[in-house]
C-alpha cells in the first residue's frame, strides 16, 4: 500500500512538473519569530497609521535583519491593517506656479505653506500653520493658535529663515495670511521670490497638501487638545518626530533629517543666500509656546 501511495505521488508530482520534496516540506518558524512580532507589535500600537513597510523600516533601525516580505507575511498572520483614506482624485493643475511645474531643485530652494484647522476639546476653534521644504521634506515649522494673522505667519517664516537660511522661493495658496500687503513687502525686500498657485487650486501645492494629510492622519486625527498652547507643545514633538524619526517612503525610507544631513556631507546642498533685511527673529515663540527641541 506504501509504494502504491509513493508511486501515486511520484506519478502526480511528475505530471504536475513538481518537485516531490514540495509536497513534504513542513514549515518551521524562525527562533526570533515570537520576538520579531512583539516588536512588531510594539510599533504598531505607537504608530497605528503605519503600514508594513515603514514598520519593516523602523524594524531594520532597531537592528532586526528582516526583510519587507518576511514583516508583511507576518503583517498579514496578525491581522493588522491601516484603513485606507478616501482620495477625491482631481486633474492636475495648469498654474505656471503649480509644484510639478516650478520644481524643487535643492535644499532651500522651495518652501511651502500652508493653514490647516481643527478644534480643542470644548469646540474652540484651531488653525495650524504649516512650514516644509520641499526637496528634503523637512517640517521647519508647526504654529498653533486660534488667530493667525499675516504678522504672526511672518514671526514664523523669519524664525525659520534666521535658523536655517533664505529660501529662493515660497510656493502658497492665496490665504490671507499669505497675500497680505506687509507679507508681500517683506518677501520683496528680503529678495524671496512668491510661487501663488492658482485660487481652487490645493493640487497645484501639492506637497503641503501631502503634509497636511499626514499631520491630520497621524497627530490631529490622533489627539485631543485642551487649548492651543497644548496643541502647541504637543505639535512640536510631532514635528522633531516626523523629522528625525518617521521614515519617508520619497525619501528611500529616510528621515527628512537624515536626507538633508546626506545632502550636507555629499556637498550637494546649495548654500543658502544669507539675508538682507531680516529682522531680529522674536524672543518668544509666535504662538505663544517655545518648541520642544
Amino acid at each position: 500500500m506504501q509504494e502504491a501511495c509513493t508511486a501515486s505521488e511520484r506519478q502526480a508530482c511528475r505530471t504536475l512538473r513538481q518537485p516531490r520534496s514540495t509536497q513534504r516540506y513542513q514549515a518551521r518558524r524562525a527562533d526570533d519569530e515570537a520576538a520579531l512580532v512583539t516588536a512588531m507589535r510594539q510599533l504598531v500600537r505607537k504608530h497605528p497609521r503605519f503600514g508594513y513597510r515603514r514598520i519593516a523600516a523602523l524594524l531594520k533601525r532597531q537592528g532586526w535583519a528582516v526583510n519587507v516580505k518576511r514583516v508583511h507575511r507576518l503583517w498579514r498572520r496578525e491581522g493588522w491593517r491601516v484603513p485606507k483614506r478616501t482620495i477625491r482624485r482631481k486633474a492636475g493643475g495648469t498654474s505656471v506656479n503649480a509644484c510639478h511645474v516650478r520644481r524643487a531643485e535643492h535644499r532651500n530652494h522651495v518652501w511651502t505653506w500652508d493653514v490647516v484647522h481643527d478644534r480643542t476639546t470644548t469646540g474652540g476653534t484651531l488653525r495650524v500653520l504649516t512650514l516644509i521644504d520641499e526637496y528634503t521634506r523637512e517640517c521647519l515649522a508647526i504654529c498653533v493658535g486660534r488667530r493667525l494673522p499675516a504678522e504672526a505667519a511672518l514671526e514664523v517664516l523669519q524664525e525659520a529663515i534666521a535658523a536655517r537660511g533664505a529660501p529662493q522661493f515660497v510656493r502658497s495658496d492665496n490665504g490671507s495670511e499669505f497675500v497680505a500687503k506687509a507679507m508681500r513687502e517683506w518677501l520683496e525686500k528680503a529678495k524671496v521670490g512668491t510661487l501663488y498657485v492658482a485660487p481652487g487650486s490645493p493640487w497645484e501645492n501639492g506637497y503641503a497638501e501631502s503634509f497636511n494629510s499626514k499631520l491630520r492622519d497621524e497627530f490631529l486625527n490622533a489627539e485631543l487638545f485642551d487649548n492651543a498652547k497644548h496643541a502647541q507643545a504637543m505639535a512640536a514633538a510631532w514635528k522633531w518626530a516626523y523629522n528625525e524619526d518617521r521614515p519617508h517612503s520619497s525619501l528611500n525610507y529616510l528621515t527628512p533629517a537624515e536626507f538633508s544631513r546626506t545632502l550636507e556631507s555629499s556637498g550637494l546642498q546649495v548654500a543658502a543666500a544669507p539675508l538682507p533685511c531680516a529682522r531680529r527673529p522674536p524672543t518668544s515663540h509666535p504662538c505663544g509656546e517655545p518648541e520642544l527641541s
